[in-house]
């Protein structure tokens, strides 16, 4: 492999490679992250702060009206309690689980926070085109 070390008319060192290599190079760290990323959920997982769905919750989650709706019910909590706890009005919250509102970015931390997940877990799936 050649590889040619030269600067910048700035002085900046730069290393020039064939694409080639440079392709494997960047496949092997993409992997490298991918490969961080599975031990950290591992870990996750391991210390009980990260959950997996089985294929009934994953089929739940989709037919539900909306992930809030899916999570608010798989915690267990009654629509009452998650509008008093995140201080949202109980009309607000059972429009946005209907899908029919969307919360703003403050109300979806506050309302992920208390049902102990993401809040990108409250974000729909994007329709398909």
């Amino acid at each position: 492999m050649t590889v040619v070390r030269t600067r910048t008319p700035s002085g900046e060192a730069i290393v020039i490679l064939p694409e080639a290599e440079f392709e494997r190079l960047r496949e092997l760290a993409e992997d490298a992250l991918d490969a961080r990323a599975v031990d950290a959920s591992e870990a996750r997982l391991q210390a009980g702060t990260e959950e997996l769905l089985d294929e009934a919750a994953l089929d739940a989650l989709r037919a539900a009206p909306s992930p809030l709706a899916f999570w608010r019910e798989r915690r267990g909590m009654a629509a009452s309690a998650l509008a008093q706890d995140t201080a949202i009005e109980p009309e607000l919250l059972a429009a946005i689980e209907r899908g029919e509102r969307a919360a703003d970015p403050a109300t979806t931390a506050r309302l992920a926070k208390i049902l102990g997940i993401d809040a990108e877990d409250l974000m729909p799936e994007p329709a398909e085109a």
